[in-house]
C-alpha cells in the first residue's frame, strides 16, 4: 500500500470536525506525479511531495504553498500510512499554527 490517493480528513489537534469542513469536506490528494494538494478550514494547499518510509511504514513529506483564507500561505508537512489503513500527519504554516491530522481513504481515491 502507498499513501497515493485522495484522503478525507477527519481530526485535526487544533479544529473540530465543523470548523475543518469549512468550504467542504476536508481533503489531502498524494497524486504519482509527486505533487498534491489539500484543503481545511480557509486553507488551501499545492504540494511538493517525496515518498519515503517511516518507521517501515510508507510516508511522505511535503512542501505547499497555497491560499489561507485570501492570504498567501506555505509550509511543509508530513503523512505516514498507519497499520489499521488510515493516515496520519503533521501540517505546518510558515511562522504561524500547526497541526496533527487524521484521515482516511476515500472509496475510489
Amino acid at each position: 500500500m502507498s499513501v497515493t490517493g485522495r484522503w478525507r480528513i477527519v481530526e485535526m489537534d487544533l479544529w473540530d470536525l465543523e470548523a475543518i469542513d469549512l468550504l467542504g469536506p476536508a481533503f489531502i490528494e498524494f497524486r504519482r506525479d509527486r505533487t498534491g494538494q489539500f484543503r481545511f478550514i480557509a486553507v488551501e494547499g499545492w504540494m511538493d511531495c517525496a515518498n519515503g518510509e517511516r518507521d517501515g511504514r510508507p510516508s511522505v513529506e511535503f512542501t505547499w504553498d497555497g491560499d489561507d483564507d485570501g492570504d498567501r500561505a506555505s509550509g511543509r508537512g508530513w503523512a505516514v500510512l498507519e497499520q489499521d489503513g488510515s493516515l496520519s500527519g503533521h501540517v505546518y504554516f510558515h511562522l504561524g499554527d500547526d497541526s496533527g491530522l487524521r484521515a482516511v481513504r476515500v472509496e475510489g481515491g
